[in-house]
C-alpha cells in the first residue's frame, strides 16, 4: 500500500489561490470579436431564439446551454466529514464538484451556494433556478433534509435532481457487489446483508440493491444505537422505519455471523477481525468509510484470506469512487433531455461499470497504474481514468432512460453516439494523469538542482508528499531552509534530503571523474573542483552519473542553453551524441510536441530524422501513437524553396531506415494540424492530425514555443531532453513550481530515454 500523501494548508491555500482565485473559468463559446457578433449575441439578434424557445420550450436545449449544464447546489449544513461549516464555506467544495464534472465527463457546471437551512426555502430557491439548468446536483446536505429536500425537488421538477452524497455511492457499491458476488458465486437475491450506517449514503445502498434484487427480509440495517429492527422507538425516522426487520438480533456483533455481505458507510474501527471471521465462505466486505474504513483490508484478509473487500481510499485496490458515476449518469441523462435519473438508470450505471471492470484492460490503463489490472479479487471495480469510461458508461444510462421513458429526446444511433463522447473529450488530462501514476510506481529519487529557487523548493515538497518519489535538494542547508520559511513550508525542512559539496563524502570521487573527462579540453585540477564544488548544476550532474539520484531537474534559474552546456560536461548532450530537446505544448484538448527546441541549432535531414524518432519516442513514453509532421512554410514541394528541401529530404531518410511510426512532409502546420485542410492531400500518409511537430531550426522552434505561450495561453512541458543515458530535464526559467513538477515527473518516468 502507498503512503498517503501529505498535503499542507500553504499548499492547499495557494492552488486555491494561484493563478486566480477558485477554480472555476467562464469562456464564450461562439465568437466575440466583431460588432456583427455581439449583435447576434446579444440585441438584436438574441430576441430570435427568445421568440422560439417561447413557443417551443424544448428548443432551449437546441440555443442555450441548458442541455449541458448542471448545478452544483449545497447549503454547506455536511461538508465532507467536517460537519456543518454553512453555505461560503461549502463553494470550494462545491466549485471542485463542478471541475469533476468538466474533466471527466465534458459536463458543463457551475456552483450555487443557497443561506438557509430551512427545507422550504431552499426547494423554493431550486426549484426557481429550473429553467437555467439541465440537471440538479445536490450536494454536502444534512441528513434527514437531504431526503426531504430531493424528493420534493423530484416531485416539483421536470429535470434530473440527484444527490450524490446518497445515489452515486450506491451505485458504485453496487457496481461492486455485482462483481464481487460473481466471484463468489452468489446471487444477490440469496444473500444476507449487513449495512452499518443509517444516514443519506447508508440508505441508499441498501435501497438500491433492494432494487436490484436483494430481499427485504435478508438486509439487516444498523445504526449507532444496533440493529433496525421492527418495534424499535430510540433514534428512528421515517426513512430508517422503511427498513426495519422482523428479528432477533439487536448488535452489528450479531448481525455479522453468517453474513455474505457487509456493506459501512459509518466510522472507523466498526469492525473488528472476530466479525469478519464470524461470516459466511467467501465474505464480501465493503468498509467505505473515509478518510478511515471499518476495517483495513488488510485486517480482514488476515483473518478470511477468501474476503473481497473494498474501500473509499485510492491507495487500496477497489476503491468504491463516486467519480466512477455522477459525471456519466448525468452525461447520458443531458444527452436525452432526461426529466430524471431514475432506478433503472443507476441500475444500468452499475451494471455498465461492473462489465466494464471484467474486460481487458487497456495498456495505457496498466501503464498508468504501473501494474497489469485484470479482473479478480483486487479489481473489481474500473479505475477512475480509464479512458473507456467516458463512452461505455453514458450510453448505457441514455439506453435506460430511453427504455423507461425518462428521456424527452432519444438517441437513434448509440454505437454513433458513443464515438462522438470519445471524441470530445480531453486526452490530456488522462495522459499527464498517467505519467503521473507511473512516476508514483517508479518512486524515483529525484535531484533538484536550485534550492534556492523558491519554485523548485515548492515543486520539490510537492513531488515528495504526493508520494511521487525522495527529493534530494542541492544546496546550502541555511539558504533553503530560508527559503522554504519564506514559502510557508518551515515544516519540510525535516522532511527534505538537502545535499552540497561540503556535506558529501563523494566529492573527491566526483572530482576525479570529471578530470578524466575534461581533462583534454583544457582543464586543470583547479578547474574542476571549481566546477564539482561550486557549480550546482554539475554537482547535481554528477550525483546522477554516480548512482546518487535516480534523476535530475534543473534549468529554472538558467538559460537553457548554458545549463545544457554545463551538463554537458558530465554527460553526452551534443547534437552529435544524438541528444535532442522535445517540448510539449498543451492547449484545448490537445497536445503536440515540437523539437528540436533545444541542441540542433540549423539540422541536416539527418539531423531531422533523429529528431523525429525521438520525438516519436517522447510521444509514446506519454501513451500517443505518435504521427510526425515535417513542418515548412512549404507543402509537398511548393512554393520551391532550399530551406524547406531538407525537410522533404528528412521523410526520405525515415524512409531507407524503416521508422515504425506514420510520419510524412513538408507542409504547412495547418496541413499537418488541421484534418480539413489534409483531406486536399489525399495522398498524404498521416491517418489523424499531426501530433510530433519537427521544425526546421532552433530558432523556428523556440518562436512557435513561445507564441503559443503567449498568444494562447498553452501550457508548456519542457524541453524534455531525450537521447541521454541518464533521465535529465531541463525547466524553463520562467517556469512555475508545478511546470517544474511536471517536468521532474517526466524524468521520474525516463521519457525521453534510449
Amino acid at each position: 500500500m502507498a503512503d498517503k500523501q501529505k498535503i499542507t494548508r500553504e499548499e492547499a491555500l495557494a492552488y486555491h489561490l494561484e493563478p486566480t482565485p477558485g477554480k472555476i473559468d467562464i469562456n464564450a463559446s461562439t465568437p466575440m470579436a466583431t460588432q456583427r457578433d455581439l449583435s447576434l449575441a446579444y440585441s438584436p439578434g438574441v430576441a430570435v431564439p427568445c421568440e422560439v424557445i417561447a413557443e417551443k420550450p424544448e428548443t432551449a436545449y437546441d440555443y442555450t446551454s441548458k442541455g449541458n449544464m448542471v448545478a452544483v447546489i449545497s447549503n454547506g449544513t455536511a461538508v465532507l466529514g467536517l460537519g456543518n461549516l454553512g453555505a461560503l464555506a461549502s463553494k470550494p467544495v462545491m466549485e471542485g464538484k463542478a471541475v469533476l464534472f468538466k474533466r471527466f465527463a465534458d459536463v458543463n457546471s457551475i456552483d450555487i451556494e443557497l443561506d438557509t437551512e430551512d427545507v422550504d426555502e431552499f426547494v423554493n430557491a431550486v426549484k426557481l433556478m429550473g429553467p437555467s439548468f439541465g440537471g440538479i446536483n445536490l450536494e454536502d446536505i444534512k441528513a434527514p433534509e437531504c431526503f426531504m429536500i430531493e424528493q420534493q425537488l423530484k416531485e416539483l421538477m421536470d429535470i434530473p435532481v440527484f444527490h450524490d452524497d446518497q445515489h452515486g455511492t450506491a451505485v458504485i457499491c453496487a457496481a461492486g457487489l455485482i462483481n464481487a458476488l460473481h466471484l463468489s458465486g452468489k446471487k444477490i437475491e440469496d444473500c444476507r446483508i449487513v449495512l452499518n450506517g443509517a444516514g443519506a449514503a447508508g440508505i441508499a445502498c441498501i435501497e438500491l440493491l433492494k432494487s436490484m434484487g436483494a430481499r427485504h427480509e435478508n438486509c439487516i440495517v444498523c445504526d449507532t444505537k444496533g440493529v433496525i429492527y421492527q418495534g424499535r422507538t430510540e433514534g428512528m425516522n421515517q426513512w430508517k422505519s422503511g427498513h426495519a426487520i422482523a428479528t432477533k438480533l439487536r448488535t452489528l456483533e450479531e448481525a455479522m455471523e453468517g453474513a455474505d455481505v457487509f456493506l459501512g458507510v459509518s466510522v472507523k474501527g466498526a469492525v473488528t477481525p472476530d466479525m469478519v471471521k464470524a461470516m459466511a465462505d467467501n465474505p464480501v466486505i465493503f468498509a467505505m468509510a473515509n478518510p478511515d474504513p471499518e476495517i483495513t483490508p488488510e485486517e480482514a484478509q488476515a483473518v478470511r484470506a477468501d474476503a473481497i473487500v473494498a474501500t473509499g481510499r485510492s491507495d487500496y485496490p477497489n476503491q468504491v469512487n463516486n467519480v466512477l458515476g455522477f459525471p456519466y449518469l448525468f452525461r447520458g441523462a443531458l444527452d436525452v433531455h432526461a426529466r430524471a435519473i431514475n432506478d433503472e438508470m443507476k441500475i444500468a450505471c452499475a451494471r455498465a461499470l461492473a462489465e466494464l471492470a471484467r474486460e481487458d484492460v487497456p495498456d495505457e490503463v496498466a501503464m498508468a497504474y504501473g501494474r497489469k489490472l485484470s479482473f479478480g479479487r483486487d479489481y473489481i471495480i474500473p479505475t477512475p481514468f480509464d479512458p473507456r469510461l467516458i463512452y461505455t458508461i453514458p450510453p448505457a444510462v441514455a439506453k435506460a432512460g430511453m427504455d423507461t421513458g425518462a428521456a424527452r429526446r432519444p438517441i437513434i444511433d448509440l454505437d454513433n453516439y458513443a464515438k462522438e463522447l470519445q471524441a470530445r473529450m480531453d486526452p490530456t488530462s488522462s495522459i499527464l494523469q498517467g505519467v503521473y501514476a507511473r512516476a508514483r510506481n517508479a518512486q524515483a529519487r529525484m535531484i533538484f538542482a536550485e534550492g534556492d529557487d523558491v519554485r523548485v523548493l515548492r515543486a520539490a515538497v510537492a513531488y515528495q508528499r504526493q508520494g511521487l518519489g525522495r527529493s534530494l535538494i542541492v544546496g546550502r542547508d541555511a539558504d533553503v531552509r530560508e527559503r522554504l520559511d519564506e514559502a510557508g513550508l518551515g515544516d519540510a525542512a525535516r522532511e527534505l534530503e538537502i545535499v552540497n559539496a561540503a556535506n558529501t563524502r563523494h566529492l573527491e570521487t566526483y572530482k576525479d571523474f570529471l578530470y578524466d573527462r575534461l581533462q583534454r579540453k583544457g582543464f586543470d585540477r583547479q578547474d574542476i573542483h571549481r566546477l564539482a564544488a561550486r557549480d550546482r548544476h554539475v554537482f547535481a550532474s554528477l550525483m546522477l552519473a554516480h548512482g546518487h539520484g535516480d534523476a535530475l531537474v534543473t534549468g529554472a534559474t538558467r538559460k537553457s542553453a548554458h545549463v545544457l552546456d554545463l551538463i554537458g560536461k558530465v554527460f553526452d548532450t551534443r547534437a552529435e551524441d544524438g541528444a535532442v530537446g522535445v517540448t510539449a505544448l498543451i492547449n484545448k484538448g490537445r497536445i503536440v510536441l515540437i523539437g528540436d527546441t533545444l541542441v540542433h541549432e540549423w539540422p541536416s535531414d539527418q539531423d531531422l530524422a533523429l529528431i523525429a524518432e525521438r520525438g516519436a519516442q517522447v510521444a509514446r513514453g506519454l501513451g500517443l501513437e505518435p504521427r510526425v509532421a515535417f513542418v515548412s512554410f512549404s507543402t509537398f514541394g511548393y512554393p520551391v524553396s532550399e530551406r524547406a528541401e531538407k525537410m522533404h529530404k528528412a521523410a526520405a531518410v525515415l524512409d531507407r531506415t524503416g521508422a515504425d511510426f506514420e510520419y510524412e512532409g513538408e507542409m504547412t502546420v495547418d496541413v499537418a494540424l488541421n484534418p480539413a485542410t489534409r483531406e486536399q492531400y489525399p495522398f498524404n500518409r498521416l491517418s489523424g492530425p499531426a501530433n510530433v511537430l519537427v521544425v526546421p531550426a532552433r530558432h523556428s522552434a523556440s518562436i512557435s514555443v513561445k507564441l503559443m505561450q503567449e498568444m494562447a495561453g498553452a501550457t508548456v512541458i519542457g524541453p524534455i531532453l531525450t537521447g541521454l543515458d541518464r533521465p535529465v530535464q531541463i525547466a524553463s526559467t520562467v517556469a512555475t513550481a508545478n511546470d517544474i513538477l511536471n517536468i521532474a515527473v517526466m524524468a521520474a518516468c525516463e521519457i525521453g530515454q534510449v
